[in-house]
């Protein structure tokens, strides 16, 4: 068990996920008290029960991160069950698969505002109680799709390349008061996201090439637990073929 996460209080978006909800079993096998939201809420019930025990608390809402009503009612859930919020995890996305020629500016703007707005928002929100506790951690998970272009998926890599740029910014204005913001940028993951990669966008991969999320999982764990002056703010994680 990792004793600084003990006891923190993490909020996760995009939790019952296949990258989410691995982040959200590796948090809860270290103690962290877990606040977790996602579209479904049977799914989000379920996964509260797999990963309850009698050393941390566990709270859910279902929200849709395209709208700023749920965004907000995810914030006054969360405040209710946790006085603070010390780590926050923006694993939340969705992944349009359009030709340029085929997307419309409401599929650019609901991508944007699951990938990108919402990432801010939560940020702003959580990231003033870390600083005034002098301790905290934003993990943002990018894609190694914001550091290259391929058609059908332009506004996706865009929605995360401004994320990426939104965790450079974090990063150097949150540090002094040791808020530290990562950007974890994976390769295609073995989720459904991943399949849809294969359909969509890639046929010639092979998903027994991707990466597995609860390594990733683990990986992040690793990368906040540090609490030193050595700090990695932004990953590509690709898998050794």
């Amino acid at each position: 068990m990792n004793q600084i996460l003990k006891g923190k209080n993490c909020l996760i978006t995009g939790a019952t996920g296949g990258l989410g909800k691995e982040i959200a079993k590796e948090f809860a096998k270290n103690s962290c008290n877990l606040f977790l939201t996602g579209r479904n809420d049977e799914k989000l019930n379920s996964l509260k029960n797999e990963l309850q025990n009698d050393q941390i608390k566990i709270d859910f809402e279902a929200a849709d991160l395209s709208d700023v009503d749920d965004i907000q009612k995810l914030i006054d859930k969360t405040k209710n069950a946790f006085p603070n919020i010390d780590v926050l995890v923006n694993c939340a996305g969705i992944f349009p698969v359009k030709l340029l020629s085929d997307s419309t500016v409401d599929d650019f703007e609901k991508c944007f505002s699951v990938n990108v707005k919402a990432a801010f928002v939560l940020c702003k929100e959580f990231s003033q109680g870390m600083v005034s506790k002098k301790w905290g951690r934003i993990v943002n998970i990018a894609s190694s799709g914001a550091y290259n272009g391929k058609g059908k998926t332009v506004i996706y890599r865009a929605s995360k390349h401004a994320l990426l740029g939104l965790s450079r910014s974090l990063h150097s204005e949150l540090r002094e008061y040791n808020v530290r913001t990562f950007c974890v940028s994976p390769g295609p993951i073995k989720t459904t996201m991943g399949h849809d990669i294969i359909k969509n966008e890639n046929p010639d991969e092979r998903f027994d090439s991707f990466m597995n999320p609860d390594e990733i999982a683990e990986f992040i764990v690793y990368l906040i637990s540090f609490d030193n002056e050595m700090v990695s703010e932004e990953i590509r994680l690709s898998r050794i073929d």
